[in-house]
């Protein structure tokens, strides 16, 4: 399963060594999600990334800075929901329904379900499925590999989801809770959480 990470709506002190701490302790992509912030702010924090880094980077709100910064690709959502002119690379897409899933996971890498559980960083934002209507869609085939649930996903809900057929899960504020604790810290509860998937 794929391990997503999605950042804080706005920049933060050492947010560049904090996603290089993610990559290094088991996440596999994050996704750069800064409705918060300017392009330039983007852009200042992707330089403070190495190239490596910056491959596996998708970016939701500035889509002009994948090409230049060599970014894994472009998430689409509700602000920006239509791909760039000419643009070839990796496209991912935000769906709140079934519906959205069936009509949009052919033509993206994956796309994220959401909100699967009660949102751990949104008060008030909470699951959409039922446990009978995920078993459903997993035994119907919408819930495949291409599909990453997002939305209160935590360590200890890994093994359902996989029962289910995610091809992954997407933290937000599990992950981004860590930021606040010392490096050392971080480290040992990433990795904690990478034996989850």
């Amino acid at each position: 399963m794929l391990w997503i990470a999605i950042t804080r709506p706005e920049i933060f002190p050492g947010e560049a060594g904090f996603i290089h701490r993610l990559f290094a302790n088991g996440v596999d992509i994050v996704h750069l999600r800064k409705p918060g912030a300017t392009a330039d702010g983007c852009a200042r924090l992707l330089d403070g990334l190495s190239v490596a880094d910056r491959r596996r980077i998708v970016i939701h709100d500035f889509f002009e800075l994948a090409e230049p910064y060599g970014l894994r690709g472009i998430h689409l959502n509700a602000r920006r929901s239509n791909v760039p002119d000419g643009w070839q690379g990796h496209v991912s897409r935000s769906c709140h329904s079934l519906e959205e899933v069936k009509r949009h996971k052919d033509v993206c890498g994956y796309v994220f379900l959401s909100p699967i559980f009660d949102s751990v960083s949104k008060q008030g934002y909470a699951s959409a499925f039922t446990g009978l209507t995920l078993q459903r869609a997993s035994s119907e085939g919408i819930i495949d590999g291409k599909v990453i649930a997002l939305g209160g996903v935590t360590p200890d809900k890994i093994g359902y989801l996989r029962r289910l057929g995610f091809g992954g899960a997407a933290m937000l504020g599990c992950v981004n809770n860590l930021a606040a604790l010392p490096e050392k810290k971080q480290t040992e509860v990433l990795r904690n959480i990478k034996l989850s998937f």
